[in-house]
């Protein structure tokens, strides 16, 4: 992540017509070749009227790399690391922490990864995925050895734990979360909620499902995703897998004109 200090913290997103707060795994980046390419190229066309944001479990160097290397639309802003990053995109494809959004986050998390990893070193089923996060600590997780005493772990050192897709573990500053994050970013920029769709497709998404704005379960999300969501009358469960249940969405939440 590169730091810009002269970043600009304000845009014009908050004017635009709709912003998409989306997920990227199974969610921005699901969907066929060619669902993807129309979509994109939607995005593109659109940039006047249309706002950016991912909102993942994915690092910093991993959204680089997508908008840089792989050609995928740029965000205006990243939610990343599963809530606890809370960053602005620069045209370079670079990433500028809003520090007075990510000061909170750091301060609840404290110097907390050597600590969670020394009391988790042997976990069942627990495989720690690398050292490079700031303020979280995360594993790819076996479901048929893990040990729930792990959840009682994490409670008893004051911080969250997030199980997705059943193979992800994730212990995360107590009360920070993808939707918790977004809400923040959404505030400070003055977006209205309104004119937010949220897409998502794994329990780590729930937090943002379920803040109250137009949101979009896609088709092929995770089973307990789409049980958990299933009352709640903002949701709409797609069946266009990925990209093409945001497209699903947009169409009946009415949220972009095309005339």
């Amino acid at each position: 992540m590169t730091r810009h200090e002269t970043f600009p913290q304000t845009t014009d997103i908050a004017q635009k017509e709709m912003v998409l707060a989306t997920d990227l795994d199974g969610t921005f980046l699901g969907g066929t070749d060619e669902d993807k390419a129309r979509f994109y190229k939607f995005i593109e066309a659109n940039r006047d009227r249309v706002g950016l944001i991912f909102v993942t479990g994915r690092d910093p160097g991993f959204v680089t790399h997508l908008v840089r290397r792989d050609g995928v639309p740029r965000p205006d802003f990243v939610v990343g690391d599963v809530g606890t990053t809370i960053a602005a995109m620069g045209q370079d494809g670079f990433l500028a922490p809003i520090e007075p959004l990510e000061t909170e986050i750091a301060r609840t998390w404290g110097d907390a990864n050597q600590s969670v990893k020394a009391a988790l070193m042997r976990a069942p089923g627990l495989r720690l995925q690398g050292e490079g996060f700031r303020y979280r600590v995360s594993y790819d997780m076996d479901p048929q050895q893990f040990d729930d005493a792990a959840l009682d772990t994490v409670a008893a050192l004051g911080h969250d734990a997030l199980i997705s897709d059943n193979r992800f573990f994730d212990v995360l500053p107590r009360g920070v979360s993808k939707g918790p994050s977004l809400l923040r970013l959404l505030e400070h920029l003055g977006i209205d909620n309104r004119r937010c769709l949220v897409a998502g497709d794994t329990l780590n998404d729930l937090s943002m499902l379920a803040l109250g704005l137009p949101s979009v379960a896609v088709g092929g999300s995770e089973q307990d995703l789409v049980d958990r969501v299933a009352d709640l009358d903002h949701v709409h469960v797609a069946q266009g897998v990925g990209v093409a249940g945001i497209a699903e969405a947009i169409l009946k939440f009415d949220l972009f004109r095309t005339a």
